[in-house]
């Protein structure tokens, strides 16, 4: 048995299975997710390692302001990253459209 049988985006024409233009949705949604993912893990890390300079810093102020400077970026990445997704958010509750689900038109 095929691993993508039964999927909606494959159809089977002459007896070969092409995908359509809904496999783009999927593909979509599957960026877009790796992409948060990498970008929180990207930022989660700038937060632990800006501890552990701070930590190591052992009293040197230039040391312990870099070390507070790469966990305020960290911090306010994370933060614009929800800020946006709740403005998303807004605009969909305002005006009806669904922007955070990629959809393609006519399919």
């Amino acid at each position: 048995m095929k691993p993508w049988a039964g999927v909606p985006c494959i159809k089977t024409i002459g007896g070969v299975d092409v995908p359509t233009l809904k496999c783009l949705e999927a593909v979509y949604k599957q960026i877009l997710n790796i992409a948060i993912s990498l970008g929180l893990l990207a930022l989660f890390i700038m937060l632990i390692v800006g501890g552990f300079k701070l930590l190591t810093a052992a009293g040197d102020p230039k040391a312990a302001a870099s070390a507070k400077q790469t966990m305020t970026y960290a911090v306010m990445g994370i933060a614009l990253m929800a800020i946006a997704f709740l403005i998303f958010r807004i605009i969909e509750f305002y005006t009806g459209v669904k922007i955070t689900i990629f959809t393609v038109p006519g399919t």
